[in-house]
């Protein structure tokens, strides 16, 4: 081998060995980062006039298990998704409260029930009958305030269904241009590596929101579609679209048109879902909550209001009212109409006869409250009627369980909590899931050991070609000494 031939292959070593350490130093220095695939220097030996002419990098190659990626992409959907429902059911139970919370419907009603109880034991007491609608104005104000809360709820659904569509479309226009760089970077025989991390921290983005899954191209761009068939980016991403709905009430459904659905190029998915095919990830629990859990829980709420508007309008429970008479319990005034549910727990008020702010007067709860004429103050008759009619066992709304007042409550109640308690547990199963599927994402990447471990051996052929290079330049000088 000549002189420059030996200097020649020295220097593509040094040059090589520079563009591994780089490598290495890259890996090292993105252990932690998201999107981040480790690199590895492809190498071949160059040949000239079949004499060793040095080595070459042929490419810089990105490692990524894509089984274990679409894997763990569908496990971060369903985390999203589960994780969102799960935040949103602990604060519905919050709201409603618990069966030992003495802000809660059951404790208003037991309260409101003592109080019946101790003006019965004492009919003339006007302290105690103004109590008894002190604490019956309590379970009407809960029942109002627990309607306004769930509502907020759906209004928060809502505005995370708009924000996950901004996201969405955002994401989607930076994988079509990440595709075209890459397409461009790929062409001029650049290493594209940066552009493939960025690429797929954007499909992460798209993966939480709705399960999809990623189809690769010959060219190194790639599609995407969700896991039930929807189109998301073939030649140009879709165009996502959805109307927030600036305030929801107890009335509002997807059904009646009142709110939003979502939009692609235009089109309307699915009129009756709101979602079609792309339920699986955040999106879809965020429909779910909106349409579904919380709807339904209001409409427990509004079964419970009915419930109680109907023992106190009930002429049973109180001979002085005739049928179509105010009951205890009034419909913003008005008489309970099984017609009209929806949000009726929102509407509930007392019946100005014995509201305080409309000058009522309490006493009509114990004479009867459309009584010709004060009764005997020491009656505790209708009193003890009013009581009865909360244990009761009535079934007023067709379809409706025959329960007590305060069994109907704790069955809301515990129908919340079990809610809440699947949840959870759907959650704990889908976190842990999620994290072994990580676990074994980031135990196929960057391993610190292995990447030191080649360091150690770059700086040892470093040195080598340079010994190279500094033995061939002390024999080109003792030639010229000559």
């Amino acid at each position: 081998m000549s002189m420059s031939s030996a200097l020649n292959n020295a220097v593509t070593g040094l040059t090589t060995n520079a563009r591994m350490a780089e490598v290495v130093s890259s890996n090292l220095s993105n252990v932690m980062t998201d999107g981040y695939g480790r690199r590895s220097v492809e190498l071949s030996s160059v040949q000239v006039g079949g004499r060793g002419g040095g080595v070459r990098i042929d490419a810089i190659n990105r490692f990524v298990d894509a089984g274990l990626l679409a894997d763990r992409r569908l496990a971060d959907a369903s985390l999203s998704g589960q994780d969102r429902s799960a935040t949103m059911v602990v604060r519905l139970e919050q709201t409603i409260g618990g069966p030992d919370d003495a802000a809660g419907l059951g404790a208003r009603l037991a309260e409101f029930e003592r109080a019946l109880i101790s003006a019965s034991s004492d009919p003339a007491s006007e302290t105690r009958l103004a109590s008894v609608v002190s604490r019956l104005q309590d379970v009407a104000n809960t029942l109002q305030s627990n309607t306004k809360s769930i509502q907020a709820l759906r209004q928060e659904a809502d505005g995370a269904i708009a924000r996950d569509i901004d996201v969405l479309n955002t994401a989607l226009k930076q994988v079509a241009t990440l595709n075209a760089d890459i397409l461009r970077i790929k062409g001029s025989g650049d290493d594209p590596s940066a552009l493939l991390d960025a690429r797929q921290r954007a499909v992460d983005q798209i993966a939480k929101i709705v399960p999809i899954r990623e189809i690769p191209r010959d060219n190194g761009t790639i599609g995407l579609q969700t896991t039930r068939g929807t189109q998301l980016l073939e030649s140009r991403p879709v165009e996502f679209g959805f109307q927030r709905t600036p305030t929801i009430t107890a009335d509002m459904t997807l059904a009646g048109g009142a709110l939003g659905v979502i939009t692609i190029d235009g089109d309307v998915v699915d009129a009756a879902t709101g979602i079609g095919r792309l339920d699986g990830g955040s999106l879809g629990a965020a429909f779910a909550l909106r349409d579904k859990t919380l709807v339904e829980s209001q409409e427990s709420l509004d079964l419970i209001a009915a419930d109680l508007m109907a023992r106190f309008q009930d002429t049973t429970n109180d001979p002085s009212l005739t049928a179509g008479d105010l009951g205890l319990l009034t419909d913003e005034g008005g008489v309970l109409d099984l017609a009209d549910l929806a949000g009726l727990a929102g509407r509930i008020a007392l019946n100005p006869l014995i509201a305080p702010a409309n000058g009522g007067n309490a006493a009509l709860l114990r004479d009867g409250l459309n009584a010709a004429g004060p009764g005997p103050a020491g009656d505790a008759t209708q009193l003890n009627r009013w009581i009865a009619a909360l244990s009761a066992p009535r079934a007023d709304v067709p379809g409706m369980a025959a329960q007590s007042a305060s069994g109907r409550i704790a069955s809301f109640v515990s129908e919340v909590g079990t809610t809440r308690l699947l949840a959870q547990e759907q959650l704990s199963f889908t976190t842990a899931r999620w994290e072994t599927l990580r676990e074994a994402e980031l135990a196929d990447g960057v391993d610190t050991d292995v990447e030191l471990q080649k360091l150690l051996q770059i700086e040892q052929a470093y040195a080598a070609n340079a010994k190279v290079i500094q033995t061939v330049d002390f024999m080109m000088q003792r030639l010229m000494e000559l």
